[in-house]
């Protein structure tokens, strides 16, 4: 634990039953501190903590901290897999149509007629992915 009582990477892998090594503290450590990273980066930011590792090995961490629920895995249609540190809410996602940024936005409350599927098919839902698309602020034609 750390000193205001949190856990630390480590007791987080332990707590998730997970076996400790230096590359899934790297691994889960790099996916927090970044913003919607794809494979390659997190494997860069794993290699410069704790120096090699191979892509195979980076995606298979990436498979069982994903099963832990220590990480989200996202698809936005069309692009990159990526992955976030940001788990246990229902929050979606804004992309930029083009330059790929994803940024998160909190879960849509109220009337969303469209995304109440439950009703209509019989299925329970307990997770939506909303992928909202449209242009960040940077690649807008009425910027600035």
């Amino acid at each position: 634990m750390t000193a205001s009582g949190t856990l630390n990477a480590a007791d987080e892998l332990r707590a998730a039953g997970l076996r400790v090594t230096a590359a899934r503290v790297a691994l889960l450590e790099t996916v927090r501190a970044g913003d919607h990273l794809g494979v390659e980066a997190i494997a860069a930011g794993v290699r410069d903590r704790v120096g090699h590792i191979s892509l195979q090995a980076v995606y298979e961490a990436l498979h069982a901290l994903t099963a832990a629920g220590l990480v989200r895995r996202i698809e936005p249609a069309g692009g990159p897999v990526r992955f976030e540190g940001r788990v246990g809410d229902d929050h979606h996602h804004l992309a930029c149509r083009s330059c790929g940024t994803v940024e998160d936005v909190d879960r849509v409350i109220g009337e969303a007629p469209c995304l109440d599927a439950a009703s209509a098919t019989g299925f329970m839902v307990d997770v939506a992915e909303v992928v909202f698309w449209g242009l960040c602020p940077a690649c807008r034609p009425d910027r600035g």
